[in-house]
Formats: structure tokens, sequence, C-alpha cells
């Protein structure tokens, strides 16, 4: 697990405690790490909704698809972020979205009644990630009114801009990358790909934005 603490020293599960007390809390929370190919499905909708998962390298996508087949991203999870956090908190038995590998990925998986059960051990440390997993949920969850607020919209074209601007708030900069291909990003904003390129192309004209492949650029 050592080989890993570059990047659990980022996550906000484990915010507050020391190098010498991580290692020894990941073998008490019985961690177990998996190797994922790109597209490989990492949690398939219908699973036990019981482990938090943390990206230890590359990318993977939470999505939905309805009774049509139709795809919505719901987020991406990025090296040393969460995700199946809500679901095994809530105690929902059966998780409702696939989660799907977007690259070659490691991910770690432990048990939630791992972390929100005090162990026999009584490690000095448990009081302190129960405290860090519960801002995770929080936190998740102002991330997904979030993407109420971009979905609501009526528009392509106000979904795009409203995302768009979101992104550039949280990069404090008008130039930035997003993790999304054209179809990742319809299926994010909930719309069709080639209404998508058609507004983008719009924008571009009218001087609003710039861009190429996943940059942007708000003018």
């Amino acid at each position: 697990m050592k080989k890993y603490l570059d990047v659990l020293r980022k996550c906000s599960l484990f915010d507050g405690i020391e190098d010498e007390n991580l290692i020894e809390m990941l073998g008490c929370l019985r961690a177990k790490v998996n190797h994922y190919d790109k597209n490989e499905t990492v949690i398939a909708e219908g699973e036990p909704a019981k482990y938090v998962g943390i990206v230890l390298s590359g990318v993977v996508q939470i999505e939905q698809t309805d009774y049509y087949g139709n795809r919505s991203i719901v987020a991406g999870i990025e090296p040393s972020e969460l995700f199946g956090e809500s679901f095994a908190c809530a105690g929902v038995e059966r998780i409702p979205v696939n989660v799907v590998a977007n690259e070659e990925s490691e991910i770690m998986f432990i048990n939630c009644l791992r972390i929100t059960q005090s162990c026999s051990n009584a490690c000095s440390f448990h009081h302190q990630i129960i405290y860090n997993l519960m801002k995770v949920v929080a936190t998740k969850n102002l991330m997904f009114h979030q993407k109420i607020e971009i979905t609501s919209k009526r528009s392509t074209r106000e979904k795009l801009m409203t995302y768009l601007l979101l992104q550039a708030k949280k990069n404090g900069s008008n130039r930035f990358e997003i993790p999304y291909d054209r179809q990742g990003l319809a299926d994010y904003l909930e719309v069709e790909r080639s209404g998508l390129s058609a507004e983008i192309g719009k924008l571009r004209r009218e001087g609003v934005i710039e861009c190429r492949k996943g940059w942007f650029e708000v003018l």
C-alpha cells in the first residue's frame, strides 16, 4: 500500500491522518486494490451498494442508463477522489448506476461498514475517518445539486454555457480543460451530440467561446 501514499494523502477521506497511521488503518479496514482496463465495468448497476471506491490511477465515470438505453454521465472521478460512498452510507441495497473505467485504472475498495462501525482495535483515527466520510458525502450532494442546476436549463445553449461558466469559476481562469469528449459532454448535459456540436459552432462564430478538443476558452 505504500506505493499509493502520494495519492491517498490527497484523498479527503484521509484528511488529518498521518502516514504511519494511514498504512495501519488500511490494514484495519481491509482495503483491497483492483485493476481495470479502459471501458471495463468497475461496478454494474444492481450490484450490492456496500463499497467505497477510491481512484488511485486513471479515471472512472458514473453513468445512468434509462429504459431506452440512453446514457447520462453523472460524474467523472479522478485520482484521490471517491465514489459509491453516498449509496453505501444511505444503506441502499443495490447500486442504481454503472461505474466504468474511462481509461486503464486502479481502484481501492473499502467496505463502508468497516468505516462506520467501530473496530475491535479501538483505533485512534477511526473517529476522524468517520467525520471525513460525512464531509465527503455532504460535498458530493452539493456537486449533484450543481448538475441539477445545469441540466434543468431549457436549451442546449443554456446548459452548455452554465457548465462552461461553472468550470471557469472552478479553475479560476477563462481557459480550462474539461474531462469529456463531445459525446461525453453531451451525455453529461443530457442533450443530443448533434445539437451540442451545432451550439458550440454557433458560439464560436459569435465570438463567445473558443475551443479545441477538450480545451475551452470563454471570451
